[in-house]
């Protein structure tokens, strides 16, 4: 599917005012399970700074996350960095309208990152799985972070991400490089990059698998379809939505064994 085409036409209609960006990242935030996991991260980090800091969203997107963390983290200096040079005047756009003062977005190559070591915390979601030179990209994170530093990384794992569940399967979404990571994988390559520690555990289990398709999955196959769907979901989410959210609180505070997603913390 044509994922990048969707999420495009989504940015275009959401992005009119600023009321309506806001609007666009607290339903990404609702919906979107890994955001939840992020959220969670981010929170329990926020509890062992004291000092400002400095942080990078790389591969910021839509910029949900540069957001979300200018306004909560107020001692922060935030950069986002994109290789879509649209998506970087866009953001850089909201973030002069919404006055955050301590964010800017810049267009970067990822496997080209040459910066000094000043960053706090690296946030990456949903990233990795479209970058074929990764262990590049985590060399270039654990340079540029400080002794210490956290690297946050959501990607799909090896165990059903992208939705590919047996061999042959092609991926829910075409710009995917990988379907996947297994947690040993990753972990390998990150240690092999430099970093001291790796913590990895599942998301997406049995019950976020299933408030995905509800809450995402099906409205996207929908929209790719036809953009006249986009007039229905607001009726389709009031139907779905409650039990998305119970899935997806089950999720968070789940030990998942298995699952289609990882939440990856990697200490230099």
């Amino acid at each position: 599917m044509q994922y990048d085409k969707v999420k495009h036409s989504l940015g275009v209609f959401f992005n009119k005012y600023i009321f309506m960006r806001k609007l666009f990242y607290s339903l990404l935030d609702l919906l979107l399970l890994r955001s939840w996991h992020i959220r969670m991260e981010i929170q329990k980090w926020k509890k062992t700074i004291s000092a400002s800091v400095k942080i990078l969203d790389a591969g910021s997107g839509f910029g949900q996350y540069t957001y979300y963390l200018a306004k909560k983290i107020k001692n922060s200096e935030i950069k986002g960095l994109d290789i879509k040079p649209e998506q970087i005047e866009d953001c850089n756009g909201f973030a002069q309208k919404a006055g955050l003062k301590n964010v800017i977005f810049e267009m970067a190559d990822l496997t080209k990152l040459d910066e000094k070591p000043i960053y706090d915390l690296v946030i990456t979601v949903d990233v990795m799985e479209h970058i074929l030179e990764d262990e590049l990209v985590f060399q270039n994170f654990y340079k540029l972070l400080k002794p210490a530093g956290i690297l946050l990384i959501s990607t799909p794992s090896d165990q059903g991400g992208s939705d590919v569940h047996d061999h042959g399967d092609e991926s829910f979404i075409d710009e995917h490089v990988r379907d996947g990571y297994g947690i040993q994988d990753i972990t390998d390559k990150l240690k092999r990059s430099g970093f001291s520690q790796v913590e990895a555990k599942y998301s997406y289990g049995k019950a976020g698998s299933i408030s995905w398709r509800l809450s995402m999955k099906y409205p996207m196959q929908m929209l790719n379809v036809s953009k006249l769907f986009f007039i229905l979901l607001p009726v389709y989410y009031v139907l779905t939505y409650p039990f998305a959210y119970l899935l997806n609180w089950i999720d968070l505070y789940s030990q998942n064994k298995t699952g289609t997603g990882l939440i990856v913390k990697a200490t230099k």
